[in-house]
């Protein structure tokens, strides 16, 4: 156990390089993203400082001893003036800067940081979302990244005024009384303290995550349309209370056992800064304007009254100072699971060769794949050519591996081993995305996005000569029975998140209109994972009828449970237990009769009756 919480607590700590290189991380890329914006942020700070310090100790300092010494009060006033100016002015382009430029440059930076974020997650590998532990790196990474940089700078900011403010007030102090540094030096001791309590509060930031996250999903269950009528048919709001309820438990024992250090640690730093430091400093200081005359080296008033404003406000500084290196810290820790994100190498990696947009035979040679964590593989032996036009029905029961096959063919994922290749050669060999831009594909888990129908269909940037193939694209899904009825057409915005006139589609309608993507796109190949999946079975038929018609000389494979579809194949490939069951064209297959024409006759008797008439 102590063996545990040794390694435990190294994690909590970062070397100091690294922390350091964390920070400055943050730095660089805030100073990409709005130079100016960073520059001007932290000058104000040296700025600010002098300007505080001038205007305040310093100048109290100088009049309170010139109006001893007699000096003319006009004098006086003059360079009150002249520093009063300085102010104004410095204070008003501050002012304009942070209301007018600033709003925009933070807007800037923002959009940097995202954009940064957003390409390395379109970069990462399927599985990564499916690895818990780099699951929640990223989701931290995206909650945490911009406020996180946002947070380095503001604190460096801080820590520049501080030094500023101290260097300029330490000065002061010297040379009115050095002893009093040994007061103000004490604040450092307590910086360990301070260090303890940013550590607890890490830890307890840390483990609010998966919290926080529990409770959201609660929450989605509750107000989300798509889980509204499983919530109501049963008990099933009854297991979300009791999640609510279990995840507040978890949240009080993790409250209590951070929230009782950080509470101890805060409080020895009150102590040390108010007591010791203030108070001792205040005391000495009165001791020496009271007890002992100017005449004898004893303090003047104007000294006696700066040394009471200058020394809370040196504590104050190297208190801060303490707090501002410990944030830092604190910084680290937080962007390192950022830099684990933006740093981590997909294992997916793009090829040299050429994208394969003309097609060619594909062929699987002896594939083999395993989930992560799985103890059996998915996919095992698998192999088959899909020659370049043939249209191939894939079927079979579920966790049969179809699914799995099509997110290979994609290189969602790559195998354990075995091959893929197009044309004679390793689909490795081309850039990813390359690769995946050669595929029109609709997944059964397809989404809708809360923007035009256009966009829906289209899933990239577009032009308005385009709106034709749109239209055509939805008719031939049968979409556009829909969609022609909306007052905007193709550019009526699906569902009413963020337009009040936007429309809602049915799951089928939504289903008809993933399809047009199919339709839309000229892409050589066809994956189609049950597509049709909400549509009745005549519906289905002649949807994927329509399908076989508009994908003439593209290569098709469409996965469908409802084996009546296969009919229109060139050939099928029934899957079974993660490997090749059986192969040949629908009437080879009925005449085999094995697996699949038992699993054909038995759907043909469930959906049409012991009438029905088997043609193969």
């Amino acid at each position: 156990m102590k063996k545990e919480k040794k390694v435990k607590e190294k994690k909590k700590r970062l070397p100091f390089r690294r922390s350091a290189s964390n920070n400055l991380f943050a730095l660089r890329a805030i100073g990409r993203a709005s130079p100016i914006y960073l520059a001007v942020y932290l000058g104000s700070s040296v700025v600010y400082g002098l300007l505080d310090f001038l205007s305040g100790g310093y100048l109290l300092r100088r009049i309170v001893n010139e109006l001893e010494a007699g000096t003319d009060i006009a004098i006086i006033m003059k360079g009150v003036a002249i520093l009063g100016t300085i102010c104004l002015l410095a204070y008003f382009y501050f002012s304009w800067f942070w209301n007018v430029p600033a709003p925009i440059q933070r807007k800037r930076v923002g959009a940097y940081v995202e954009k940064m974020l957003f390409k390395k997650s379109a970069q990462v590998e399927l599985a990564c979302y499916e690895n818990p532990t780099f699951y929640d790196k990223y989701v931290r990474a995206m909650d945490e990244a911009y406020d996180r940089m946002i947070k380095v700078m503001q604190t460096l900011d801080n820590l520049i005024a501080r030094v500023v403010a101290l260097a300029a007030n330490s000065i002061l102090l010297f040379v009115i009384d050095p002893y009093l540094i040994l007061f103000a030096l004490f604040p450092l001791v307590l910086g360990i303290f301070r260090r303890l309590e940013n550590i607890a509060k890490h830890d307890l930031e840390a483990g609010k995550k998966p919290i926080t996250r529990r409770v959201s999903y609660v929450k989605r269950t509750f107000y989300l349309g798509e889980y509204a009528k499983e919530m109501r048919i049963g008990g099933m709001y009854v297991n979300m209370l009791r999640d609510l309820r279990e995840t507040f438990r978890d949240f009080k024992k993790l409250t209590l056992k951070y929230g009782t250090r950080q509470a101890v640690f805060g409080y020895i730093q009150s102590i040390g800064l108010e007591v010791v430091t203030v108070l001792g400093a205040t005391a000495y200081s009165v001791y020496r304007a009271l007890g002992v005359g100017v005449a004898n080296g004893g303090m003047s008033v104007g000294d006696c009254i700066v040394v009471l404003g200058s020394i809370g406000t040196i504590s104050y500084c190297l208190n801060n100072l303490v707090q501002n290196f410990a944030e830092f810290g604190e910084h680290a820790l937080f962007l390192e699971d950022i830099r684990y994100f933006l740093d981590y190498e997909p294992t997916i990696k793009d090829g040299d060769a050429p994208a394969p947009v003309d097609g060619g035979d594909v062929e699987v040679k002896d594939l083999c794949f395993r989930y992560e964590g799985s103890t059996t593989d998915t996919l095992h032996g698998v192999s088959f050519v899909w020659k370049k036009g043939e249209r191939i029905a894939l079927v079979g029961s579920n966790g049969s591996g179809k699914t799995t096959l099509v997110k290979l063919l994609l290189r969602l994922y790559d195998p354990i081993s075995g091959a893929i290749s197009i044309g004679g050669r390793d689909i490795r060999d081309f850039p990813v995305q390359g690769l995946r831009d050669c595929f029109s594909t609709v997944f059964q888990d397809f989404k809708m996005f809360s923007m035009t129908v256009k966009d829906n269909v289209l899933l990239r940037p577009s032009g308005d000569d385009e709106d034709g193939d749109v239209i055509e694209a939805l008719k031939e899904s049968g979409a556009y029975t829909k969609i022609g009825t909306f007052d905007k057409g193709i550019y009526t915005v699906l569902t009413r998140e963020f337009d009040k006139k936007g429309e809602n589609l049915s799951i089928g309608e939504q289903q008809k209109l993933s399809l047009a993507r199919v339709f839309a796109d000229k892409c050589p190949f066809v994956l189609l994972d049950e597509p049709s999946s909400a549509l009745d079975p005549i519906a289905e038929y002649n949807m994927f009828e329509s399908m076989m018609k508009a994908t003439e000389g593209r290569s098709v494979i469409f996965i469908s449970h409802r084996l009546s579809s296969a009919v229109l194949a060139d050939r099928v490939i029934l899957m079974d237990g993660g490997t090749v069951a059986e192969i040949g064209t629908h009437e080879e297959l009925l005449a085999k009769g094995g697996k699949y024409a038992e699993m054909f006759h038995r759907q043909a008797e469930n959906y049409l009756g012991q009438e029905v008439n088997f043609n193969g």
